[in-house]
């Protein structure tokens, strides 16, 4: 196992096979990186709400990655290690983005102070703690050209699941040669569904463990989260159903979570029904990138 570092300003902002690696690692590799806000800096503590009309769909990602011996029907699981948001951040109301768009038409920025590192304040009403994760992390999907990081697909990307955070294990389905893994979109805290289209945006220092299994041939993303005091279960699985209809992404991110008890404990598929209708849970990670839905179903790992 070897550790790198990415030096910042290491930025590309679409997905595209054809890219560069900035770096070659190998499984069982940690990587540090710096990752700027997801405007790439285009949005600053002394910025004001017309700022936000600047931001267009270039989207600050770092990477890719490239990992020796990848190929498509391989799985790729990147294992966060650490996750330390900046000091400042911030959440924005983009016209004609986000799940209100009709009702908020003009462009509204908050600034957060994140310095405690572990809570921020909003308004003088309320205190939030911090909860620090990637919106995106991906491998490339199959394209020769430059295509947008929204919506994700079944490599990943812009997912925007808040449990992806600090001891968490994402899986990835490679789909192309060296798997050429991208991560950004860092946020300090984020409300399942980021329903305004942004959540606290923040530049973040992360570390994360890059690991390959072969011929796996996931059909869709999967993880694991940190263990979680005071449940019975030590940690919990989840599938990702992705698709433009809400209850086609949540029936397959269902079906994923319904083979994965299966396996697990050598039950009939129908016995595995019955124990998801009892302990899954469902949740709409994001609903923002029109068109497409991320659906989670979460089982406990006992």
């Amino acid at each position: 196992m070897s550790e790198h570092g990415v030096p910042p300003g290491r930025i590309h902002t679409h997905w595209d096979s054809t890219l560069a690696p900035i770096l070659e690692v190998q499984s069982g590799d940690v990587v540090a990186v710096t990752l700027p806000d997801v405007s790439g800096g285009r949005i600053a503590p002394q910025s004001t709400h017309r700022d936000l009309l600047r931001l267009n769909d270039d989207y600050a990602l770092v990477g890719p990655l490239y990992v020796q011996d990848a190929q498509p029907g391989d799985a790729l699981e990147v294992e966060l290690l650490e996750l330390t948001p900046g000091a400042w951040g911030w959440t924005g109301v983009i016209p004609g983005f986000g799940l209100l768009a009709e009702d908020f038409t003009d462009p509204h920025l908050h600034l957060w102070d994140l310095s405690s590192g572990c809570h921020t304040r909003f308004l003088q009403v309320l205190d939030i703690p911090l909860h620090p994760f990637c919106g995106t992390l991906g491998v490339s999907p199959r394209t020769a050209r430059p295509t947008p990081v929204m919506p994700p697909g079944h490599f990943g990307g812009n997912m925007d699941i808040k449990a992806l955070g600090t001891g968490s294990a994402l899986w990835l389905p490679v789909q192309v040669a060296g798997a050429l893994f991208s991560l950004g979109d860092p946020h300090a805290a984020q409300g399942d569904g980021e329903v305004a289209g942004t959540a606290i945006e923040c530049p973040m220092e992360v570390t994360i463990r890059l690991r390959l299994h072969k011929g796996l041939n996931l059909r869709r993303p999967h993880f694991f989260t940190a263990r979680q005091p005071p449940t019975l279960a030590t940690r919990h699985f989840s599938s990702v159903g992705i698709a433009s209809d809400l209850m086609e992404a949540a029936r397959d991110a269902l079906r994923g979570a319904c083979t994965f008890l299966a396996d697990r404990y050598q039950i009939a598929p129908v016995e595995a029904y019955v124990l998801a209708s009892v302990v899954a849970d469902l949740a709409i990670a994001q609903a923002v990138n029109i068109p497409q839905w991320t659906v989670t179903a979460t089982v406990p790992v006992v």
